[in-house]
């Protein structure tokens, strides 16, 4: 009896096994394939900035509570939240570097656009 128990444990063991193992890649593909749709949804040299910087174009915009790209705005909003999330007045480190990473990448964001109407503006002159 002892053997067929053990054969049953055994059994059942890789049956979980199995189903482990094809639940994991079908989210490691499931990860892949939105992480390739985020790619695919912003231009070359944007996707290029949020792989440099670590920070999406859209959580950049969720972090400094920003809608559209206005200098101003993206300042001010910065300027509070990195006040506000000071460790001397009992902020949170972690949330200061987010801060100050998101206005990183909307400042490139900013540059890349700029260059972007620059190289029109020359096209459109020719």
């Amino acid at each position: 009896q002892a053997k067929y128990l053990a054969q049953i444990i055994l059994v059942g063991a890789q049956v979980v096994g199995r189903a482990f193992m094809r639940a994991l890649r079908q989210e490691f593909a499931a990860s892949r394939a939105a992480a390739d749709a985020r790619g695919r949804s912003e231009r070359p040299q944007s996707a290029a900035a949020s792989r440099i910087i670590g920070v999406s174009l859209q959580e950049a915009q969720q972090i400094l509570n920003v809608s559209n790209l206005n200098p101003e705005e993206i300042q001010k909003n910065y300027d509070h939240l990195f006040k506000v999330n000071d460790k001397s007045v009992g902020g949170s480190f972690y949330l200061q570097s987010k801060v100050v990473r998101a206005k990183e990448r909307l400042d490139e964001e900013l540059r890349i656009q700029a260059k972007d109407e620059k190289e029109k503006g020359w096209k459109g002159e020719t």
